[in-house]
């Protein structure tokens, strides 16, 4: 394969990722997906029908992972969540400082580029914002403070960190352990979801089974179709259009910092389109043509003084939190524990710990307000 090659099949790596990714923003503006919505469901409610709707996408996605592993198409332990460190305290406090976040800033990152779509200026904050504080994290002044603390407790392993690993260190021998586990817990996730028969209308089903189809597609496009066993110029193998130099899938956290410096040092040509640059614009341009097409797209604004702090507030903890857990709650919820990652699943709780503490207090002001 030859430079030209290179450059033709890059540019269909970063072309899928961006339609994948319009697809996830259309899919999830027409069924409401959202994590933050899901809990506040739940609290407000006694509501599970989103919370289905998320168990099923992750189900979906487990499913599919392990399927892509079984037919030799993706190699688990090249993808961006196969580290050898479990980074718990990492992933539990930048978790919960990112659920927290999310519900100050009206949704996580995901949502914030949705309702980008939709018209929402607030948001449009929200994304620069968190952008900022998310590349602050990566390389700047919270970064050094992340490195200095939570990220130096960890405990190593001698492979992945992988949920397979934790099983076969206590004594569960079997071939293709992982691609086995991962189709049970899909599976159980699957039934669990569709257990509730008020579960079962389109919407639900779409936001579920279309989201965690979409996550799928985004690992066979980065780990299958972009992979180049043998690049010309360096003779090593590599994954095209990765920031990271790894397979990824979707996220919408530290992608975000890289779209905000390739649209700040455009003209440097040493800083190029990836798949996660794309994935942010085409989640944007996914749920404009949506908000256009429905006639629900909205200008909307800042209420007051007080909405303002709160939504800065958010993006900042979502910045710093999101690269600190290594994900949000579709670069860890979705695509990370897809790969059964431990520091995944550790980040999904700090989340939803983090959201469940967010509403609470968010409800008890509101009591206090009465």
């Amino acid at each position: 394969m030859d430079i030209s090659q290179i450059q033709a099949l890059n540019t269909q790596v970063l072309w899928a990722s961006f339609l994948l990714s319009a697809v996830f923003g259309a899919v999830a503006s027409r069924t409401h997906f959202c994590t933050m919505g899901a809990v506040s469901d739940i609290l407000a409610m006694g509501d599970w029908g989103r919370m289905r709707m998320w168990a099923l996408a992750v189900g979906v996605g487990m499913l599919g992972f392990a399927g892509l592993v079984a037919a030799g198409l993706i190699d688990p332990s090249k993808t961006l969540y196969a580290s050898n460190r479990f980074i718990w305290l990492s992933a539990l406090v930048g978790g919960a400082l990112f659920g927290v976040g999310m519900v100050l800033g009206s949704g996580c990152g995901s949502k914030t580029l949705i309702r980008i779509g939709g018209g929402n200026l607030k948001s449009l904050v929200v994304f620069v914002v968190m952008g900022l504080a998310a590349f602050a994290t990566l390389k700047g002044i919270t970064a050094v403070a992340r490195v200095a603390t939570v990220d130096k407790v960890a405990v190593e392993f001698k492979g992945p960190a992988t949920l397979t690993a934790l099983l076969q260190a206590a004594g569960v021998s079997l071939p293709q352990l992982g691609v086995w586990l991962g189709v049970a817990l899909g599976l159980a996730l699957v039934v669990w979801a569709l257990s509730s028969r008020s579960f079962w209308q389109f919407d639900n089903l779409l936001g579920g089974v279309g989201i965690g189809a979409v996550v799928v597609g985004m690992w066979w496009v980065s780990g299958h179709l972009g992979f180049v066993a043998e690049h010309p110029e360096t003779l090593e193998s590599t994954f095209l259009a990765s920031n990271s130099g790894r397979a990824e899938a979707l996220s919408f956290v530290a992608p975000v910092a890289y779209t905000l410096d390739w649209l700040l040092f455009f003209s440097d040509k040493t800083k190029v389109l990836t798949l996660g640059i794309v994935s942010v614009l085409g989640m944007v341009a996914g749920s404009a043509v949506y908000a256009l097409a429905s006639r629900s797209f909205r200008w909307e604004g800042f209420r007051d003084t007080s909405d303002t702090a709160s939504h800065l507030l958010g993006a900042v903890l979502m910045g710093v939190g999101g690269v600190t857990a290594m994900g949000c709650t579709i670069g860890q919820g979705l695509s990370g524990i897809s790969t059964l990652s431990l520091t995944s699943f550790v980040a999904v709780a700090g989340i939803l710990a983090g959201a469940y503490g967010g509403l609470r207090y968010q409800m008890w002001r509101l009591e206090q307000s009465l």
